[in-house]
């Protein structure tokens, strides 16, 4: 019976739970790792192992655990399902050589996955992830999977059950002092999107006058009233009319693994990620006074590039995902790097989305500055000019994927919605640059069936002709 091939997307291997998210292809995904390992010598260093609250997350992470020990690998197993950046952190104090998460992120209830990391806390980067395909399809071929039983693992010290929350706790105490925070006397919202980022805000930010109400804070693989748990707007319903009704000065959202933000502004409204990016930048730059490049995926916003030009420093774009933004961080030593959809990077910390410390980096921008949200933009409009952004996503069968593709590259369009094309980038999708710097990208998802169309503009009148422009580009 032909074998499903595994493929890492934009962020890791994701599929449909019991179609092609199997125990056995979970099974042949770690024994091509544990291959990849032992090919490099990196085998001795072990892997931390760690899960979301997805369907039988905790069961698929205990099979990465046994196929790796099967192999004399050691397996850091977390004893809880915990966020994407508090395991990523937990892979250095233990000094791994990187680590295997089981979480599907931001998709479809029906979905699971499996994300790699390397030693440096980080996604592993495109080369990396391209060996260890090859070394799982090999596996494949040979239907080779080297299990150990669990107990005997155990036994054998070649399974260690880990608390992967006190290392990311300490480090968040090196990065920012919450005592300011926890006596501001602030109300927030926290939605965690039936996620691991349960809990997490109102534990380092209660305790004295500030309190954090939660919703949506309990364990429900079926992720009820949204089709995923993405900190969109379509998804934040719950979110703006509890920050209304509560009269609460912000509220903030995280992802399925809480790698990812969203935030809420005190009349209830979204502030789109591509607005959280200025303000996170402004925060680095202004507030705490740091100096070093920006790294942004190319669907980011041309906000960050007018700011690092306010303060003289560069910025650096990369294709979307951060298996990129995480290596050229490394590379040009950057103090942030961000994504459209929500994930936010920082210097001092690790190379990886963080939704709980990019929620405590806000907070903190508001009260130092005494500004609510709603008040910080407009500021941040006064430096830059007022920008507008939308995304427009399509459900795409992948047998139509090369003729989308053929029908992108060869059309030539001068203009969209009235604007001049100034120059089109090809390196993630198709990214149509405009007059004055608005920017059009067409682009097709590397984890799910999707096409996605992005816009932003400094035009609020040319939002919504641009995405029609694009749809009608890809024949949408």
């Amino acid at each position: 019976m032909p074998k499903t091939p595994i493929r890492f997307g934009t962020d890791g291997w994701r599929g449909a739970i019991a179609e092609d998210y199997t125990f056995e292809n979970v099974r042949y995904c770690a024994q091509g790792t544990a291959d990849y390992l032992l090919e490099d010598g990196l085998a001795a260093r072990g892997m931390v192992v760690g899960y979301d609250m997805r369907f039988r997350s905790e069961d698929f992470a205990r099979a990465v655990a046994e196929v790796l020990a099967g192999n004399g690998v050691r397996a850091y197993l977390a004893n809880k399902a915990a966020p994407t950046p508090v395991l990523s952190y937990a892979i250095l104090p233990y000094k791994a050589a990187g680590g295997i998460w089981i979480t599907a992120s931001h998709n479809p209830s029906s979905d699971n996955g499996y994300k790699l990391r390397s030693s440096y806390a980080g996604a592993a980067d495109p080369e990396t992830l391209a060996r260890v395909e090859k070394y799982i399809a090999a596996a494949q071929e040979a239907e080779r999977i080297q299990r150990m039983d669990y107990d005997q693992a155990v036994r054998q010290g070649l399974i260690q059950v880990i608390d992967p929350d006190e290392p990311y706790l300490e480090q968040i105490a090196r990065l920012i002092d919450v005592r300011p925070l926890q006596g501001a006397g602030w109300r927030i919202v926290a939605d965690p999107m039936w996620g691991v980022g349960q809990g997490w805000f109102p534990r380092l930010l209660n305790g004295a006058s500030t309190v954090v109400r939660e919703i949506h804070a309990e364990r429900n693989p079926l992720f009820p009233r949204m089709r995923r748990p993405e900190p969109i707007e379509e998804n934040l319903q719950d979110l703006f009319a509890e920050v209304r009704a509560w009269n609460a000065h912000f509220g903030l959202a995280t992802d399925g693994d809480a790698d990812r933000v969203g935030l809420v502004n005190e009349k209830g409204e979204l502030v789109n990620q591509l607005e959280v990016y200025a303000l996170l930048a402004y925060y680095l730059l202004e507030v705490r006074g740091l100096r070093g490049p920006l790294v942004r995926t190319i669907s980011s916003t041309a906000m960050a590039n007018k700011l690092a030009a306010r303060y003289g420093v560069p910025v650096y774009e990369t294709a979307v995902g951060f298996k990129y933004v995480a290596p050229e961080m490394l590379r040009v030593k950057a103090i942030l790097g961000g994504e459209e959809s929500g994930g936010f990077a920082f210097a001092g910390h690790i190379p990886e989305r963080d939704g709980i410390l990019a929620g405590l980096y806000l907070f903190d921008l508001f009260v130092r500055e005494n500004k609510t949200p709603s008040q910080m933009m407009a500021h941040i409009f006064s430096l830059v000019g007022e920008h507008y952004y939308d995304r427009v996503d399509r459900r795409m069968p992948p047998e139509k994927r090369p003729e989308v593709i053929e029908r992108l590259r060869t059309a030539r369009p001068a203009t969209l919605a009235g604007l001049p094309v100034r120059e089109v980038d090809t390196r993630d999708g198709f990214r149509y640059v405009l007059e004055g710097g608005d920017w059009v990208l067409i682009r097709l998802s590397g984890t799910e069936p999707v096409i996605r169309i992005y816009c932003e503009t400094t035009r609020a009148d040319k939002v919504q002709p641009l995405l029609e422009e694009g749809l009608a580009l890809a024949g949408l």
